[in-house]
């Protein structure tokens, strides 16, 4: 890991960005957290509407889905999808959806069970 702070993306708001770096590691993990549920119930949200959010990633999504896992296990609502998250340079299943105001998750396996 590289001494230096880590950049943020070009278009980041300003006020994001340094919102951000006022943050403790904990509290970012958690903001990460939130954005990858958030980011998730966006794309399924689009999906479902048949939506492309204009950067071509619309059928990938749809593709991804198809090669997931078919059917939730107990304990996951049936509207629950999939989602890839990558940890350290690997990829998950994990399955989300909305619990009243909160995103809901549960691990479900490797991408790649090598």
């Amino acid at each position: 890991m590289s001494d230096d702070p880590p950049t943020p993306p070009t278009d980041l708001p300003d006020d994001l960005g340094d919102g951000l770096e006022q943050c403790s590691p904990t509290r970012l993990r958690q903001i990460a957290e939130y954005a990858e549920a958030l980011a998730a119930f966006r794309e399924r949200n689009d999906r479902l509407d048949g939506a492309d959010d204009g950067d071509g990633e619309h059928a990938d999504r749809a593709h991804r889905r198809e090669d997931g896992p078919e059917n939730p296990p107990d304990g996951v609502p049936s509207k629950a999808t999939i989602t890839v998250k990558e940890i350290n340079d690997n990829r998950y299943y994990y399955w989300q959806w909305r619990d009243g105001e909160q995103i809901r998750s549960q691990y479900e396996g490797p991408v790649d069970p090598a």
